[in-house]
């Protein structure tokens, strides 16, 4: 049966010469995985363009219930991106906004809300002009909330991490954390970036706490490298 999505395109892998097994998120289906034959060949037009992480999806899919890989039948870019490939800060952040998507969106089910946050923070940090450089902070704390473990305040957070063993010393991050619970992607707080990574390090220390399969996040040293 035919149906139509959105998609959010998370990974794929090769397969075979010419082919590939991609991973999109779909407003319809949720996690969805796809095989795409031909797509490498020298043939495609450079359809493989269409398939690289956080690209946002116009489709047409074969759906079928219980079945582990789908089919595509019709696919198309619904938002050309304008920054994000080529400012080396923005792509830094979808790498790193990739990976934790990749730990943390397990759900074979719709959850249209979570899409509509996804899909829409994408596109902001694709067209900002300048205000991002705590986007992936605001992005973790937002995603939170959709994952069901968004702490009510920055107290709460550092009382359930201390509980673990993890301490934060400096009671200015923990007035940075309350700012940034409740701040918009375009006025975000002003912080150092000592703060910001300090941050960055708690909050993942955050999920971690509430994800078992998180694990190491690889794309965090170039996160850090390229964002000052």
């Amino acid at each position: 049966m035919l149906n139509k999505s959105k998609g959010i395109v998370i990974n794929y892998v090769k397969y075979k010469e010419t082919s590939i097994i991609v991973k999109i998120y779909t407003e319809e289906f949720g996690i969805q995985t796809y095989i795409e034959n031909g797509v490498r060949s020298s043939r495609s037009k450079n359809k493989i363009a269409l398939f690289q992480p956080l690209t946002l999806l116009d489709l047409v899919i074969y759906h079928k219930e219980g079945k582990d890989i789908q089919r595509i039948a019709e696919i198309k870019c619904n938002h050309p991106f304008h920054e994000i490939p080529y400012q080396i800060a923005k792509s830094s952040i979808a790498m790193f906004i990739t990976e934790i998507l990749v730990k943390t969106l397990k759900e074979e089910m719709a959850n249209k809300q979570l899409f509509a946050f996804v899909n829409d923070s994408i596109v902001w940090l694709d067209e900002a002009k300048d205000h991002f450089q705590n986007f992936h902070l605001q992005f973790l704390l937002k995603l939170s909330a959709y994952l069901g473990f968004l702490p009510e305040t920055a107290q709460e957070m550092a009382d359930e991490l201390a509980l673990h063993g993890l301490t934060i010393q400096d009671k200015s991050v923990v007035i940075a954390i309350e700012s940034l619970l409740v701040s918009e992607y375009d006025r975000p707080p002003l912080l150092t970036l000592t703060q910001r990574n300090t941050i960055l390090a708690i909050t993942l220390q955050w999920f971690h706490l509430h994800i078992e399969s998180m694990g190491e996040i690889k794309s965090l040293a170039v996160l850090k490298e390229t964002l000052h």
